[in-house]
């Protein structure tokens, strides 16, 4: 499939998909949303693909809302326009709206967070499941500085992320946070150098294809995401019935059998 905004590749069991407008520091736009959101579905479908990476061409990762498509809404009274389908009907709710869906996508989605990282483009950083920088990004906001607000849940997630007093600075600053301090408050799980960022976050990403089940990853992303909504009986009632299904996969089987002959595992996520 040929994308515009995009850019799609799968190898080793890893699905890299890359926003594509390094001239714009990849500003967002309808045509990347409609094309990250086939892209994903791509990755989701698709049996090859044990992990997702999602990361930006040339020096930013996404700079936020492209601002070309800002001054039309400015110009229009708003942006108009309607959320697309739910990404899995089968979903929580609200992991069926515009842009919460990565939640919904049953394999880890790992952010590798390249430059810069600016509004929207940070909203999308946040529903990955794990976070990457280089040493070179900057993280902001940028909401407070555009006369707008915490969008599409960053409310909800960022402080769930880096605590509520980290929340409220990083939002009603916009100030700039650069890596050393976004992985010292959470934000990002580890740092790289930006000689060797893609290397690194690649090594991590193809571990996770081939040493892990992906029956197990899926459950455990869904555990995740379902557990701000239970409380801890409901979680654990969910974690006992997801157990007994798993103690009759056969990913249980290998998983025993390759520790005790000493082997590579041959996950197959049934």
């Amino acid at each position: 499939m040929a994308f515009e905004d995009i850019l799609y590749e799968v190898e080793a069991g890893v699905a890299t998909v890359t926003l594509n407008r390094p001239d714009r520091l990849n500003a967002w736009r309808g045509v990347m949303e409609a094309e990250l959101r086939q892209a994903m579905r791509l990755a989701a479908d698709d049996a090859e693909v044990k992990v997702i990476v999602l990361t930006g061409a040339g020096r930013g990762f996404c700079a936020g809302a492209d601002m070309d498509v800002l001054q039309g809404a400015v110009s229009a009274g708003g942006t108009g326009g309607g959320a697309p389908d739910a990404f899995d009907p089968a979903s929580r709710p609200d992991f069926r709206l515009q842009y919460p869906y990565f939640p919904a996508v049953p394999k880890p989605i790992l952010g590798a967070i390249n430059g810069a990282c600016a509004g929207l483009g940070m909203v999308m950083a946040l529903y990955t499941d794990i976070r990457f920088a280089s040493e070179a990004t900057v993280f902001t906001t940028a909401f407070s500085r555009r006369g707008l607000i915490a969008e599409h849940g960053m409310s909800w997630l960022l402080p769930r992320i880096v605590g509520m007093a980290n929340a409220a600075d990083l939002l009603y600053s916009a100030r700039r946070v650069d890596a050393a301090e976004a992985l010292r408050i959470g934000l990002v799980n580890r740092v790289f150098p930006a000689a060797t960022f893609r290397d690194e976050v690649m090594a991590y990403a193809r571990m996770l294809a081939s040493e892990v089940s992906p029956r197990s990853l899926a459950v455990m992303k869904r555990e995740l995401w379902n557990s701000p909504f239970q409380s801890l009986s409901e979680a654990i009632v969910d974690a006992n019935a997801d157990m007994a299904l798993s103690l009759k996969s056969e990913d249980f089987k290998e998983g025993v059998a390759h520790f005790l002959e000493k082997r590579p595992a041959r996950f197959t996520g049934r």
